[in-house]
């Protein structure tokens, strides 16, 4: 009975560290969601800034796993290439390393305070608040769950059953690294595990070379999550998640018949014995990054070879299906999913021209003509093909979900005509004519592309899940985008009226970009209206009654 306590008592502890750990993650995100994903882009120009970028994302997130996917999914997208998101993982597992060290320094009698503090945020009304408490509390108890692990694994110093299963493994490091993988798969999490080899090792039961073959296996174990995660995923996703994968089976395969060896260099330094997981977890990444960085382009080709990118889909309608039309709830599915590859479309042209106008690279804007007429293809034929259906006696939820899907697909046209027509043309004219746009100017434009690509995003979720709290935050940033463009627009006189020549020579673009920005996002909203109607959410006009 008593050895079930103990094993309840442990279970807990690690499930409290876990959820502790997804408290930062989803608070982070929250709080600096947007900031991380422009940084992790913007920070990506060179092999130190890379490295930088990957290092701190992952000590905000507390999870080497979101930044890995985050990356692969910027790498998909083209806006980090390959060989820097190489460099940003191998930062990243130092980052997780780095944070192992500093939870194991002895601070957990402050978790109290943090998750006091951590709640006190939380009851703030803004969104960064709120995340900045829920990360908070996690960090709490995170801290809180070592206190646990302390307590739960001192029993097991006298566990004769124990002691046999880790003299096994002592005796066999495959299998013990093979065991310690598992672990850290299952748990989505090598600093979970790295934590619970902390809490056996100081109760002085782990062998110092056991103990290297377990970190060994944990940071093996955390790089799997990321390749099941993105094993549907566009090849470039899928290569950035495989090289890590790579990178770290090569590393432990290199380092186990040297874990001994490894084990004694560190216990001679003037370092707590107790502490050995945590300075092995973090002497092994370390080796890791100073070896593969300078091969990262070499990896990056390799990659390529492993992993091809896959032959050219079709441009026309993917899930348009004839046969469907007998069936109005399929045939809303079918119009759905590709009305969403639509806005997938409009995503590329945005994040291309964004690029352009930052890295003043006009092979970014070669595609957005031919990704332009893909899209008033598709939403002509969207448009035609749900038409067809009106005439199958549709109820009167299908035909209001008929309507949205038309009208969401006409508004996406519409952007595609403001990103060819408007923003293509002036970012072309910024780059041919070398013009170049205050510190301040640039700043207000770069972060008002970041945002209106994270506002279709938004719409996309929207159009799916039908959320009337997204829809509703979605009009509020309308709001605030509009006031975002007036309050340039005023910076952008202001600094006119001051005489700068680098205003003057940007003032029509940079107006006809704000513009031409706050357009798109008005074209984005409309497809919140709907479900805020249906809600009651909705007032039918903005204006005051008159008194």
């Amino acid at each position: 009975m008593e050895s079930v306590i103990v094993m309840i008592n442990l279970f807990g502890a690690v499930a409290l560290l876990l959820f502790g750990l997804a408290q930062v993650k989803d608070g982070a995100t929250r709080a600096l969601g947007g900031r991380l994903r422009k940084s992790l882009t913007l920070g990506t120009g060179g092999p130190m800034r890379a490295f930088v970028s990957g290092f701190l994302a992952t000590i905000a997130l507390q999870s080497s796993t979101a930044t890995a996917l985050m990356t692969a999914s910027f790498v998909e997208k083209n806006l980090i290439r390959s060989r820097m998101a190489q460099i940003v993982l191998l930062g990243a597992n130092v980052g997780t390393a780095v944070t192992a060290w500093i939870v194991a320094t002895g601070i957990e009698w402050v978790a109290p305070m943090v998750i006091l503090v951590g709640v006190i945020l939380y009851r703030g009304a803004s969104t960064v608040r709120k995340g900045a408490g829920a990360a908070m509390v996690g960090i709490g108890l995170m801290l809180l769950s070592l206190q646990l692990l302390s307590q739960a694994t001192e029993p097991m110093r006298q566990s004769q059953a124990l002691a046999a299963f880790l003299t096994l493994l002592d005796g066999a490091w495959p299998v013990a690294l093979v065991f310690s993988t598992v672990l850290a798969f299952m748990s989505s999490s090598s600093l979970a595990v790295v934590v619970l080899i902390l809490s056996l090792a100081s109760t002085g039961i782990v062998s110092p070379g056991l103990t290297v073959v377990l970190v060994l296996g944990a940071n093996l174990g955390g790089a799997i999550p990321p390749v099941i995660a993105t094993l549907k995923a566009p090849a470039p996703a899928r290569r950035v998640t495989i090289a890590n994968l790579f990178v770290r089976a090569v590393g432990c395969l290199i380092a186990l018949p040297f874990a001994g060896l490894a084990a004694d260099a560190l216990t001679m330094l003037p370092l707590p014995h107790s502490k050995l997981p945590v300075d092995a977890h973090l002497a092994f990444n370390l080796a890791v990054a100073a070896v593969f960085w300078p091969l990262s382009p070499l990896l990056a080709r390799l990659m390529e070879k492993l992993v091809p990118d896959e032959p050219p889909g079709e441009t026309g309608p993917q899930y348009l299906d004839e046969t469907a039309l007998a069936t109005p709830v399929v045939a809303l599915s079918g119009a759905t999913r590709e009305v969403l590859r639509v806005g997938d479309l409009i995503e590329t042209m945005l994040i291309q021209t964004m690029k352009a106008f930052e890295e003043n690279n006009l092979t970014e804007l070669d595609r957005i003509g031919a990704l332009e007429k893909q899209v008033d293809e598709l939403q002509q034929a969207i448009k035609i093909y749900l038409s067809r259906l009106g005439h199958k006696g549709l109820s009167e939820d299908n035909s209001a979900r008929s309507i949205v899907i038309i009208d969401y697909a006409i508004n996406l046209e519409h952007i595609g005509d403001i990103i060819e027509k408007g923003l293509q043309d002036q970012v072309r004219k910024k780059v041919l004519n070398g013009l170049r746009f205050s510190t301040d100017g640039y700043s207000e434009l770069s972060g008002l592309f970041q945002l209106t690509i994270e506002n279709l995003r938004i719409a996309q979720t929207i159009l799916v899940s039908r959320d009337a709290s997204l829809a509703r935050q979605l009009v509020e940033v309308k709001v605030s985008v509009r006031h975002m463009e007036k309050q340039s627009a005023e910076r952008h006189l202001a600094r006119l009226r001051d005489g700068r020549l680098d205003s003057l020579q940007t003032s029509s673009l940079h107006l006809d970009m704000l513009r031409d920005l706050k357009r798109i996002t008005a074209h984005l909203v409309s497809v919140a209206y709907p479900i805020l109607d249906e809600s009651g959410l909705l007032v039918e006009s903005r204006l005051r009654e008159a008194e």
